[in-house]
């Protein structure tokens, strides 16, 4: 039996962006986050309820300020007490999961997919993606980037601006593009 674009895309293989159950499910995303960035900021509740709708699983008190972005929501997961501040984009066509406690700063991007080098195969709408993995009690700095495939340790701070193009062990702090270890947490 033949796999399904949702499938390829799921397992990291090559997939064509176009696929008509794909465009389904990320226009029924747009439809979810349309109501959730246009929500009363009074609202706590229906925020959450939505919040819930659109991501695949969320831990207790998840919080997403307006403006967020994503492909699909349900490839995200979430832990306990998580924040995202204004105007994050996750491009979630592979799982993103977030651990516990993290923040996210205004702007961050964290991106699951990929796209060939090769001209042709661009233009005809083939992609792939590979998750992202963020520990628990991660900081992640304003307008940082998350590349795909990449994994954050728990309790690693990614600074302001960071581009981060490999993992990031447990309790570092990376900055810069690309993000480099600064120093080491200390608890």
């Amino acid at each position: 039996m033949a796999e399904t674009a949702r499938e390829l895309m799921l397992a990291g293989k090559p997939y064509r962006g176009d696929d008509p159950e794909l465009v389904q499910l990320r226009n029924a995303a747009k439809r979810r986050l349309l109501r959730l960035n246009a929500m009363e900021p009074q609202d706590a509740t229906g925020r959450e309820a939505v919040i819930r709708e659109l991501l695949g699983s969320a831990g207790r008190n998840p919080m997403i300020c307006p403006g967020f972005a994503c492909d699909y929501g349900s490839n995200i997961t979430v832990g306990d007490d998580f924040f995202c501040n204004f105007n994050c984009v996750f491009l979630d066509c592979a799982p993103i999961t977030i651990g516990h406690r993290a923040q996210i700063a205004p702007a961050v991007q964290i991106y699951t997919a990929e796209h060939p080098l090769d001209l042709a195969q661009r233009a005809a709408f083939w992609e792939s993606a590979r998750p992202v993995t963020i520990g628990d009690d991660v900081w992640i700095g304003g307008g940082a980037i998350l590349l795909p495939g990449i994994t954050v340790g728990d309790g690693a701070v990614i600074g302001a601006g960071a581009v981060v193009t490999r993992d990031v062990p447990a309790g570092a702090v990376v900055v810069g593009n690309p993000a480099k270890v600064v120093k080491w947490i200390r608890e």
